[in-house]
Formats: structure tokens, C-alpha cells, sequence
């Protein structure tokens, strides 16, 4: 899956990013090497669900993808 994602010079220095798909998926960093480590942790943190916040029956599976 690829995912769009827009990047900005900060005013103040570095840079910051957002993820129009993911609402409220920002990050920033000091070097553009920074946002992008912090951009995947960003993404992987607003797409993950806490598993014991989601109710499965008997017949139900839990299935973790790689995207």
C-alpha cells in the first residue's frame, strides 16, 4: 500500500508532515532523515488498534498484515 503524504519546511527549522488519509497523522522532525523515521512510526501508531479494545466472537480471527 502506498500512502500520500505531504511535507512542509517549518518555519522554525526541520520539517513536518501530514497524512491526509489518516486524519490527525503528523509528525515532524529536525532533518528530513528525522521526519521520516518519525513519519513511519506516526503511521504504524494511527493505524494500530489496541486488541483488547475490539470485541471477537469464537468464530472470529485476528489477521496482522504488513502494508
Amino acid at each position: 500500500m502506498k500512502i500520500k503524504v505531504i511535507i512542509h519546511e517549518a518555519e522554525e527549522g526541520g520539517y513536518w508532515a501530514e497524512v491526509p488519509s489518516i486524519p490527525g497523522c503528523v509528525t515532524q522532525g529536525e532533518t528530513f532523515e528525522e521526519l521520516l523515521t518519525n513519519l513511519y512510526e506516526a503511521v504504524e501508531g494511527c493505524l494500530s488498534v489496541d486488541i483488547e479494545d475490539v470485541t471477537i466472537s469464537e468464530k472470529s480471527k485476528i489477521l496482522e498484515i504488513a502494508i
